[in-house]
């Protein structure tokens, strides 16, 4: 561990209740642009709020800035404003609904232009207004730049979210590839698909291609597909949640049974150092990868 890791850790320890939950980071991504990663992680984020989960989503996808638009909120301020001292983090903070909160975020390569020096100590003081978060979404930026690599080395758990276009699926295995490379595990989530058979037949070519040219040691899971529905695209229009909106729709069921899926690896997170917990515990996770 570094010396500015080693540092961050001791900041997060300091003055921390040692009750606090681990969270579980979960990060999702995808190859390109377009194929419906920040809905299915607004989407996602507000079902596991409902179902009682303590959830924050980060907006780490800066070039396009989607959540505000997805919860119809206006961001003022950003994590970035926090680092350079001209905010609180408890300023930033957007209450989505009961148990539910969004967390205006920066890339990596901008947020470690801060990370060192009192502001970010203040910064790590600030922080533990989010420990007893059960999940925190990162929604990251699309492709595998070395920032968005950042967030997938930091996270519990990776979903890659792809659609059956030959260009999406080509660049879904390139980002799988490069995840591989990082971790052992990966998560796929196939959506805009006209059934179930498609979506798993489309995951099978990916597995098969990855197993020929990654190896065995990545394990690739399958969570489950969303349906192509023109409700998901009308809630977009509306700024609105189409789990919210179109509570009883096929897509809604779908990402139900994904969030289950996710849940049961929820099950297993105890009662551990707070150093594991909230925003301290993402960034703690991000300098010693940085």
């Amino acid at each position: 561990m570094n010396h500015q890791a080693a540092k961050l850790e001791a900041l997060v320890n300091q003055n921390r209740n040692m009750t606090a939950k681990k969270t579980r980071f979960i990060a999702i991504t995808s190859g390109k642009g377009g194929v419906g990663k920040s809905t299915i992680s607004s989407n996602m984020a507000y079902l596991m709020a409902k179902y009682g989960l303590k959830v924050g989503i980060f907006d780490a996808d800066i070039g396009l800035a989607n959540l505000d638009v997805m919860f119809n909120v206006k961001i003022q301020k950003n994590i970035l404003h926090v680092l350079k001292g001209e905010a609180r983090v408890e300023d930033i903070l957007i209450p989505i609904e009961k148990n539910l909160v969004l967390i205006p975020g920066e890339s990596g390569e901008e947020i470690f232009k801060y990370a060192s020096g009192g502001l970010f100590e203040r910064f790590m003081d600030q922080a533990n207004v989010l420990d007893d978060l059960d999940v925190m979404i990162i929604d990251t930026g699309a492709g595998i730049g070395e920032h968005i690599q950042l967030f997938l080395r930091a996270c519990d758990d990776v979903i890659v979210v792809t659609v059956p276009d030959p260009a999406a699926i080509t660049d879904a295995y390139a980002t799988i590839k490069v995840t591989s490379r990082l971790r052992d595990e990966v998560n796929v989530i196939m959506n805009q698909v006209r059934s179930a058979k498609e979506a798993e037949a489309l995951f099978d070519k990916i597995h098969k291609v990855a197993q020929a040219n990654i190896g065995g040691s990545l394990q690739l899971n399958y969570l489950g597909q969303i349906s192509n529905d023109p409700k998901v695209s009308t809630s977009i229009k509306k700024r609105t949640l189409f789990a919210r909106e179109f509570s009883n729709a096929t897509p809604t069921a779908e990402l139900e049974m994904i969030v289950k899926r996710i849940a049961k690896k929820l099950e297993r997170n105890v009662l551990v150092n707070p150093k594991e917990s909230g925003l301290g515990g993402l960034f703690k996770r991000l300098m010693e990868h940085f």
